[in-house]
C-alpha cells in the first residue's frame, strides 16, 4: 500500500477523530479506512489508537509517528509548491538588519503579512543603528538609509528619501538659523555617538561635491527615536530622515533648514553580499517590501505613528 496514502488517512482519522469522518474526506467506505490503519498498525509493529464504542485515543507511539508524519507532509507540500511556483517560492531562514527607529515603523509591521504569502520562510530582524558587517556578522540582507560605498554590497533602492537638518522654531528663535553647512559648528548637534551611524557626519552638497560636517552638542545617542525626541523637545537640531520627522514638519512642530544644501537621494535602500545570484528568499524580501513602500500614500505624514 502507498506509503503516502497511509499517512494521509491516519492524518485525516487524527483530524476528524473517527473512522467515518476520515472517510468522507477521503473519497472511501468507513471499512476502507479501518484495514489501512490496520495495514498501517501491521507493518509499523504497534497499535497507533485505543478504540472505544466511543472514541479513538492516540497511543503514545501514534503521538510519536504523528509528529513525524506531520513533518513529512509538510516537507511533501513545499517540494510541490516549488515546483509549481518557480523562482516566485522560497524557503529558508532569512536574516535582516534594519535601523532601529525604521525597522520598527517599516519594516517589522510588514513581516505577518509576507510570511503568509511565503509560509516556509523563517525571519530574524535585528533592530540597530549600528553600520553591521553582513558577512562577518552573518546577515544576508540590511535596509540601510542613504548611499553604500562598500564594493561587496549590491543595494537596491527601495524608496526615495532626504535627511534634513531640523529643529523646533524656539530653537530657532533663541540660536539664530545657520546659513550655510559650516555654520552648524556653532550649533548644538544632537548627533549619534561611536555605536551608532553617521561617522562620516552630516552629510550636504556644497559647492558641487559632497561635504561631511562634524557638529558637535551636549547630547548624542546611539538610537535615531531619542535623537528625534531630543529635536522635538527643543534640544538642539538633528540630521535626520524625512520619514521620520515629516509629520512634525507638517504639523510646525519642526522646520528645516539648510535645504538648499540637501543631498538629493539618500534613500532607502536593501543590500545583500556580492554574490552571482541573490537566493531567492532575499529577492522576493525586496521585491516585498519595494512594493509596499510603494502603495499610494504610504508615506504621508498623515499615516506615520509618532516615535516612541
Amino acid at each position: 500500500m502507498d506509503k503516502l496514502k497511509d499517512i494521509d488517512t491516519f492524518l485525516a482519522v487524527v483530524e476528524k477523530g473517527s473512522f467515518l469522518d476520515a472517510a468522507v474526506v477521503c473519497g472511501v467506505t468507513p471499512v476502507m479506512i479501518g484495514r489501512r490503519i490496520g495495514h498501517l498498525e501491521k507493518r509499523l509493529g504497534g497499535r497507533l489508537f485505543d478504540r472505544t464504542s466511543r472514541k479513538l485515543t492516540l497511543t503514545h507511539q501514534g503521538k510519536t509517528y504523528l509528529d513525524h508524519c506531520r513533518r513529512i507532509m509538510g516537507r511533501v507540500e513545499t517540494a510541490e509548491r516549488m515546483v509549481t511556483t518557480g523562482r516566485d517560492y522560497a524557503i529558508g531562514h532569512l536574516i535582516v538588519t534594519a535601523p532601529a527607529s525604521f525597522g520598527r515603523r517599516h519594516v517589522a509591521p510588514h513581516l505577518p503579512e509576507f510570511m503568509v504569502a511565503n509560509p516556509d520562510i523563517r525571519i530574524s530582524l535585528n533592530l540597530s543603528d549600528q553600520i553591521v558587517d553582513l558577512v562577518r556578522n552573518g546577515y544576508e540582507l540590511s535596509i540601510r538609509i542613504g548611499a553604500v560605498s562598500e564594493p561587496n554590497l549590491v543595494p537596491i533602492r527601495l524608496a526615495s528619501n532626504r535627511t534634513v537638518v531640523c529643529g523646533t522654531p524656539a530653537y530657532f528663535e533663541k540660536f539664530g538659523i545657520p546659513q550655510t553647512p559650516d555654520d552648524l559648528l556653532r550649533h548644538n548637534c544632537l548627533t549619534f555617538n561611536g555605536n551608532g551611524g553617521q561617522q562620516r557626519g552630516w552629510l550636504f552638497q556644497w559647492e558641487n561635491r559632497q561635504v561631511a560636517i562634524k557638529g558637535g552638542g551636549t547630547l548624542s545617542c546611539n538610537d535615531g527615536a531619542v535623537l528625534s525626541r531630543w529635536v522635538r523637545e527643543g534640544l538642539g537640531l538633528a540630521w535626520r530622515p524625512l520619514w521620520e520627522v515629516a509629520d512634525g514638519i507638517a504639523s510646525s512642530e519642526l522646520m528645516t533648514v539648510l535645504d538648499d544644501y540637501v543631498i538629493p537621494h539618500h534613500d532607502v535602500m536593501a543590500v545583500y553580499p556580492q554574490q552571482s545570484k541573490p537566493p531567492a528568499k532575499v529577492s522576493l524580501f525586496i521585491a516585498w517590501m519595494r512594493n509596499v513602500y510603494a502603495r499610494p500614500g504610504y508615506w504621508n505624514p498623515s499615516r506615520q505613528p509618532a516615535s516612541s
